[in-house]
């Protein structure tokens, strides 16, 4: 199974990068991962018309028989237990590729919830985009290595 995360805006802050770095490495002998990125809108748009580009343009990124997973905060609150039973689950049904979609600062457009297969939340508070990429990294890290019977979870 191949996971690959989408997001809007490359991570500006030098920690994060390096914290991201490191659950890509972290998950390697788990999954293989990739970070797709769409570039960020700026300018004058008005920002449903900069959702729904970045929408279009995050939507053009997965490929079909995907299951895609959109992270939102008013997605389903999960334990990091009930990640990975989830994680699992697809494993062992056969899907081959689950895309994970995190939108940038205008957040997603509704063409993109629409089209997610289940919507999730990191919290009810809020982070910044390039946080919750970090964030999920290391709770996906984590559903793997409960999956596995890691001693990381405990």
């Amino acid at each position: 199974m191949k996971i690959e995360l989408l997001v809007v805006g490359k991570t500006k802050q030098d920690y994060l990068a390096v914290g991201i770095d490191d659950y890509q490495r972290r998950l390697r002998p788990y999954c293989p991962l990739s970070i797709k990125v769409v570039k960020e809108k700026r300018g004058r748009l008005p920002e449903n018309a900069r959702r729904r580009e970045e929408g279009e343009k995050l939507i053009s990124l997965v490929p079909r028989g995907a299951l895609l997973v959109v992270l939102d905060p008013g997605g389903r609150q999960l334990s990091s237990e009930e990640l990975a039973l989830d994680i699992g689950r697809w494993r062992d049904t056969g899907k081959q590729l689950i895309s994970f979609v995190i939108g940038g600062p205008s957040g997603l457009s509704d063409e993109v919830r629409k089209r997610a297969e289940l919507t999730i939340s990191l919290s009810r508070m809020t982070f910044t985009h390039e946080m919750a990429r970090l964030l999920f990294l290391e709770q996906l890290y984590r559903a793997f290595t409960i999956l596995a019977g890691s001693k990381y979870h405990k």
